[in-house]
């Protein structure tokens, strides 16, 4: 089975505790209910500096990405469909599904 990267980027912050603690809990609910497939559940990126060509760094993300997960899937389609109830979609935010290549040794 091929593994897919699901890139989560942008996203309204939650607007009060309880608006953040509910969102957490959905978003808990779906990790679970990708049982297995979920090989490197909930990855969230922090303290992100950006290299330019030039070597100058700056902070925070130039594309606003802030976690990724890793699931396995049949396909391309099948790792959409996981994304697709992904309740970071609720909040604003969009995600990117990518398969990743296996590099030759």
């Amino acid at each position: 089975m091929a593994q897919f990267v699901i890139v989560y980027i942008g996203g309204n912050p939650p607007a009060t505790p309880e608006e953040g603690k509910q969102h957490f809990a959905k978003y808990m609910e779906w990790l679970s209910s990708l049982s297995e497939a979920a090989v490197s559940p909930a990855n969230p990126l922090k303290n992100t500096q950006v290299i330019k060509a030039d070597g100058s760094i700056s902070d925070g993300s130039s594309v606003g990405m802030s976690g990724y997960t890793i699931v396995e899937a049949k396909s391309q389609e099948a790792a959409l469909e996981m994304a697709k109830t992904c309740p970071f979609l609720e909040i604003g935010g969009s995600l990117e599904v990518s398969e990743l290549a296996k590099m030759p040794s």
